[in-house]
């Protein structure tokens, strides 16, 4: 009852007449689905969007700080759960917008096998993977080569990026010949149309699930609550899913 009378209030904000603007942080990762989102979003709804787009230990810190964030959507799922125990998002709005979907990538075509192998015959020099500190990628890709037994001998090799985002320069620019990122920055129209890949299994790592919150901040803002609403449409999910995310 209580996300019903949400999306009929979102509903309602959303009205022409009532439009708003709102800033949004959101996971690097989410970049390109959310630019066409905020698309679709402005041109129903008449409010406008300001996004910023980066690390979601950044962002934590930044809201921690007192940053001007109305709504988070982040890489992870324990930052807004613990923004939402801290006070600094609104009880009840925290829902998983996306499910994210790790992929060894190389800009090589002969790089990446399909099997993984390529991360046992260490046929390269540098591989890149974000912050594990810092970034849910970064730690599913920790994660996945604990599994798979090759952290010890990958571990003297790492490029780590503040992001997926810059992770994904390190690869594409050759600074790492391959690297850990994240499906959706490597799929051009549902399929990857650059170099070779390996779509890491689900049960090798902690699910990658991506928790949008309202924060404090954007609690009486109509372009925030209208946006989270629009966030769990249909629409928006055709995008999501087109990206390379589940939902």
């Amino acid at each position: 009852m209580k996300r019903l009378l949400i999306a009929l209030s979102a509903c309602m904000l959303a009205l022409p007449g009532h439009a708003d603007t709102v800033s949004v942080a959101v996971a690097a990762n989410f970049t390109a689905p959310m630019q066409k989102i905020t698309a679709a979003f402005e041109q129903e709804t008449g409010h406008r969007v300001t996004l910023a787009f980066g690390s979601t230990g950044r962002f934590y810190a930044q809201i921690k700080n007192g940053a001007p964030f109305e709504v988070l959507l982040a890489a992870d799922d324990e930052t807004p759960a613990k923004l939402e125990q801290e006070g600094l998002g609104i009880k009840g709005s925290r829902f998983t917008y996306a499910v994210g979907q790790l992929v060894l990538w190389s800009p090589q075509a002969d790089m990446v096998d399909a099997q993984g192998q390529a991360l046992k015959t260490g046929r390269f020099n540098k591989i890149a993977l974000a912050d594990p500190k810092l970034a849910p990628y970064g730690l599913a890709a920790l994660e996945t080569m604990t599994g798979l037994g090759v952290l010890a001998s990958l571990r003297p090799r790492w490029v780590l990026g503040e992001n997926i985002a810059q992770t994904y320069q390190f690869v594409s620019t050759g600074n790492a010949q391959l690297g850990f990122v994240a499906l959706s920055q490597v799929l051009t129209d549902g399929r990857i149309a650059q170099g070779s890949a390996w779509v890491i299994p689900e049960q090798l790592h902690t699910p990658i699930r991506q928790d949008a919150l309202l924060l404090r901040q954007g609690q009486a803002k109509p372009a925030a609550l209208a946006l989270l609403h629009y966030l769990q449409s249909e629409k928006a999910r055709h995008i999501i899913r087109a990206s390379g995310h589940k939902v």
